[in-house]
């Protein structure tokens, strides 16, 4: 199948899945849930084709975690996929209602955005979060994810179909990519005849390639440099708990920490428990002169460090002077995604909360609950890291736009 005849089909089964209504929209999620359970031992092989190809590759520990699918992953896609059902369908909601001198009654509705296309990398579980909140927002969606993900997408693809067609419904709203050809990836980004709106979600280069190429509206979903300031005030065993959970309870993700930054005035006490604690993971910190002169086991950071995007047991490590000193270094390095503050002070948390830019700004919290899950959205499409049309974990309201609804009783402009 081409990319038109794919377009085409995408395009046609949108006419129809956006006036469905919502309990017909429920009960298809739930029999593609029921259907991705079914197909766990179909699923299940054609992951391991992915994984055993991309260990031979070298890939790093931390994407092929990402890559790895288990029983009790595929479970969690079907849980989503239910989660994503029982959500109150934000389609047709009616905003705003007023009536003009001249009598017009002018609202504002919810409406889906039409096609939406995702490029995606090695995370075979957004193939499923990303055709349930695509389908439940009213949406028809045409998937292209990496190439080391392969096998299990179509497995996944396959199985989610099923469960459209045995709900009775168009299974053209989920369409898969097959062709890993660099050419097509970019033939797909021009396809603003049958594409409504381009989601990439995956690495830095990813992101900016669409971004830079395509012809079609794009939201921006950005990496994560991710930093954790431990103030003055902290409660150290607090920075402690959270500093490892943010870094080492899943490496390859975009929320987890990958920038500490450490007040002076507690670093010569904070570090070597920082050292002990994070050792139990075999975790390498590349700090500045200060952090270095006080644990001489860590290594030596470059420029390059603060700017990094991990994906593994490596963290960067900075001493700062003062809160203001720690805002200006996010301010610099950051990718807008998700930052906390560890501290005791009140106005130093409203301070950060204000001052720092970015799409999720925690107190006393992991950065790793920016997750459209742990938001209450369900699942997500990816974290934007953009200010339009969305910012933040993307759920189903921001899979949709709106349109003017507009009441008359014969009026005419004069």
């Amino acid at each position: 199948m081409t990319l038109t005849d794919i377009g085409k089909r995408a395009k046609a089964a949108e006419k129809e899945v956006r006036i469905l209504d919502s309990d017909t929209k429920v009960q298809a999620l739930k029999a593609a849930a029921a259907a991705l359970i079914e197909g766990e031992e179909d699923i299940l092989t054609a992951n391991q084709e992915d994984v055993i190809r991309a260990t031979e590759a070298g890939m790093k520990e931390g994407l092929i975690d990402r890559l790895v699918l288990t029983p009790d992953r595929i479970e969690d896609m079907a849980e989503g996929l239910l989660s994503v059902a029982a959500l109150d369908d934000p389609v047709g909601e009616v905003l705003s209602m007023k009536v003009r001198p001249n009598g017009l009654t002018i609202g504002q509705k919810r409406v889906p955005l039409g096609v939406a296309g995702i490029i995606y990398e090695a995370r075979p579980n957004v193939t499923a979060d990303a055709f349930g909140l695509c389908f439940k927002s009213g949406n028809t969606v045409i998937l292209k994810g990496g190439s080391d993900a392969l096998e299990s997408n179509k497995a996944i693809v396959k199985w989610l179909r099923t469960g459209l067609k045995n709900a009775g419904i168009p299974e053209d709203c989920l369409q898969l990519i097959t062709d890993t050809d660099r050419a097509v990836t970019r033939e797909f980004m021009r396809m603003k005849e049958y594409v409504d709106v381009l989601i990439p979600r995956g690495g830095a280069g990813l992101i900016q390639s669409v971004v830079e190429n395509s012809l079609i509206p794009v939201i921006e979903t950005g990496t994560g440099n991710c930093h954790i300031f431990v103030d003055e005030t902290a409660d150290f065993t607090m920075a402690l708990d959270i500093i490892y959970n943010a870094k080492t309870q899943r490496i390859g993700v975009c929320n987890a920490c990958e920038s500490l930054l450490v007040h002076k005035s507690v670093a010569k006490d904070f570090l070597p428990l920082l050292q002990q604690r994070l050792a139990d993971k075999n975790v390498e910190i590349r700090a500045d002169e200060t952090a270095c002169a006080i644990v001489d086991t860590f290594v030596p950071a470059t420029e390059e460090d603060w700017g990094t995007e991990y994906l593994d047991y490596i963290l960067s490590l900075k001493v700062v002077d003062s809160i203001e000193d720690a805002i200006d270094h996010i301010e610099r390095y950051s990718t807008k995604h998700s930052e906390a503050i560890i501290t005791s002070d009140y106005a130093n948390a409203q301070k950060f909360l204000n001052e720092v830019d970015s799409a999720a700004v925690y107190v006393n919290a992991s950065t790793r609950f920016t997750d459209g899950y742990e938001f209450g959205f369900g699942a997500e499409i990816g974290i934007s890291t953009q200010k339009l049309h969305a910012r933040g974990p993307m759920g189903l309201k921001e899979l949709t736009t709106t349109k003017y609804i507009i009441y008359g009783n014969g009026q005419v402009r004069p």
